[in-house]
């Protein structure tokens, strides 16, 4: 168990006696959230969010006027410089220790938010900047959202929606909403994910066809909505003759290119580890009679690795190749 973990478990013991405090946490993201809409939040909008009743917010107003975190603007709710500060320091925990669970423990995306909703209440300002050096000082949480700095910038995310996206343009995906649930279950059931390479088939009042790493998928305008995009360069576009190494033939001999965006983390850094990094030589060495998993050839090294493993390793086939005959 990593430290952080062991620090999240103690914290739990904690839990109960913080509640007002979480509640006055939480109230402080949302109005920060309003903030960046250009909009004041409300005693009846903190209501809907902490999905609490009108004397539950009151208390929770007053904790945050109490701690000066808060002041009343006519009917709405504004951030004192130190609130804001405040609420910035629960965003960059949470969205820390949603990197953390996506790249060190591989939970998946769906699953990422509402571990994180608990975490972020009971990680200390010191184990928070443990956890940012361990994990890299990554700029970007796993659904995209820029991730608060230590002294409490937040950068904004350049991108424009998916549904807004000229046809036949490729656009790297920048940022998923994870909220509503339901669309967010159904971008993730397309396919979408954060850093993919997009690009609009066609598009219609009724909805979008997009493909995605070879896949096709139709959404609604409301799913592409809560989707993203920014331009991307010619250059880092993966050539026309790119492939999956899953669909390597026995015995043909690949170059691998790059590993999908969406394999980070530890899967990330075993792959590498296996030496499957741009420009080494790969084939398919043995084949398993019930599919799963396949032994391929790397150099000068037989692995094994599961489908859905080799589906994140992009290659071409090298020159002169043929299918069923082996490669030096």
């Amino acid at each position: 168990m990593s430290r952080w973990s062991r620090a999240l478990s103690a914290g739990w013991s904690r839990l109960s006696s913080r509640r007002e405090r979480d509640w006055a946490e939480d109230a402080l993201k949302h109005v920060l959230a309003w903030k960046h809409r250009s909009q004041l939040a409300s005693l009846e909008s903190l209501a809907g969010a902490l999905a609490a009743t009108p004397a539950a917010v009151l208390r929770v107003v007053k904790r945050m006027e109490r701690e000066g975190w808060i002041e009343a603007r006519g009917a709405g709710i504004e951030l004192t410089a130190s609130g804001e500060r405040r609420a910035l320091d629960v965003v960059r925990a949470h969205r820390l220790w949603e990197r953390h669970l996506s790249d060190d423990a591989n939970m998946p995306i769906e699953r990422l938010h509402r571990a994180a909703e608990r975490a972020e209440h009971i990680l200390s300002r010191d184990e928070v900047s443990e956890l940012d050096a361990h994990l890299g000082h990554p700029q970007h949480d796993p659904h995209g959202d820029p991730i608060p700095s230590p002294d409490g910038r937040l950068t904004r995310l350049d991108a424009a929606s998916l549904g807004e996206w000229p046809t036949g343009r490729p656009a790297r995906i920048a940022h998923i909403e994870d909220e509503p649930e339901a669309v967010f279950r159904e971008i993730l059931a397309a396919g979408l994910r954060p850093a993919l390479v997009v690009q609009v088939l066609e598009s219609s009042p009724d909805g979008l066809v997009v493909t995605a790493e070879g896949r096709t998928a139709r959404i609604d305008r409301a799913v592409a909505a809560n989707i993203q995009v920014s331009s991307v360069r010619e250059r880092d576009l993966l050539p026309a003759e790119a492939m999956r190494l899953s669909d390597l033939g026995r015995g043909e001999a690949a170059e691998v290119l790059e590993l999908g965006p969406s394999c980070q983390g530890l899967s990330r850094r075993r792959l590498q580890d296996l030496g499957l990094t741009p420009g080494a030589r790969v084939r398919v060495a043995l084949e398993n009679s019930f599919g799963d998993p396949r032994a391929y050839r790397v150099r000068g090294t037989t692995i094994a690795m599961r489908r859905e493993q080799a589906e994140q390793v992009w290659i071409r086939r090298r020159a002169g190749a043929r299918p069923g005959v082996a490669a030096p």
